[in-house]
């Protein structure tokens, strides 16, 4: 493993590259990245960056994602099969569909949509940005939120607004219990609960703290709380552990795992670099107007 991560720093260099691991990756990709985090900023910062070639350990839409921020860079998916179960690949003709019964709808995408859907949205939001994403907008337009329907609720209850909810979701979050919190209340009295908003409502409504994942990182780092328990994909334990080592951190629940996270293999990243493949190139026709609609969502804090 050690002679393995050499060669990869080796062959980063040789290719200009830059390394960006979401937090939901395995440890042993996080520690080799140049970048860590939410998918939408590790675009960003290797947007920012000189390099030639991205390599986007996480999932398809996520390089798709960081190909439409940078088009001129090469951008490599170690895993190539590795998707999203929060939605399926009939997507994009259902949100045509929406769109013909509801044509004076605004349509936001979270950005953990394929870049085929952003390209049909209107604006898109992280689950940082969702409830200023959505508070921007009129009053008087009809709003449906996808793929996320916990997400949607959440940004509904912060919001007051009126929201049609997809009727999608994220199943690892999904699979978390009011019996496994509760379980987990009892075994760890004193720990704070961290939660993703792609929980269901009657579980966020027994969280201390609800926010996207490096929202979960940087609550855990600041609080003066000593113990907690995350209620997210457990490759965010990484992280955590990493920034705050006189912390302890419990699963809210051993069930929220996400196989495609874990696709990700420090062999696939080293022969992505040596061969230039697989690569994810977002079409032309579609990158545009995929990147009006991040542009749009980054130009609310201009407002």
């Amino acid at each position: 493993m050690e002679d393995l991560g050499e060669k990869i720093q080796k062959l980063k260099q040789e290719r200009r590259a830059v390394i960006l691991a979401h937090v939901y990756e395995p440890p042993e990709i996080q520690e080799i990245a140049d970048f860590t985090g939410d998918s939408f900023v590790l675009s960003q910062r290797a947007a920012a960056t000189d390099a030639r070639v991205i390599v986007f350990c996480g999932v398809r839409f996520m390089a798709e994602t960081a190909n439409i921020l940078s088009p001129e860079k090469i951008t490599l998916l170690p895993a190539v099969d590795a998707g999203c179960q929060m939605f399926d690949d009939g997507l994009e003709e259902q949100v045509r569909r929406v769109r013909q019964e509801h044509p004076g709808a605004c349509i936001v995408s979270y950005v953990n949509t394929p870049a085929s859907v952003k390209a049909l949205s209107d604006i898109c939001c992280t689950s940082a940005n969702a409830v200023e994403v959505v508070q921007s907008l009129p009053e008087n337009r009809e709003i449906i939120f996808l793929p996320d329907g916990n997400l949607a609720s959440y940004v509904q209850e912060q919001t007051g607004r009126d929201i049609l909810c997809w009727p999608g979701g994220c199943p690892v979050h999904g699979r978390l219990s009011p019996e496994e919190l509760a379980a987990a209340r009892q075994e760890h009295p004193r720990a704070l609960v961290l939660m993703h908003p792609e929980c269901g409502a009657a579980l966020r409504r027994q969280a201390d703290y609800v926010g996207g994942t490096m929202g979960i990182v940087r609550y855990a780092r600041q609080s003066p709380a000593r113990e907690f328990i995350v209620a997210t994909e457990q490759g965010v334990l990484y992280p955590l552990r990493q920034q705050c080592p006189d912390k302890r951190f419990y699963m809210a629940s051993r069930r929220m795992l996400c196989v495609n996270m874990k696709k990700t293999s420090l062999e696939k990243v080293c022969q992505a670099l040596e061969t230039l493949e697989p690569r994810i190139q977002v079409p032309e026709k579609v990158r545009q107007p995929a990147a009006a609609s991040l542009t749009r969502m980054l130009e609310i804090k201009g407002r």
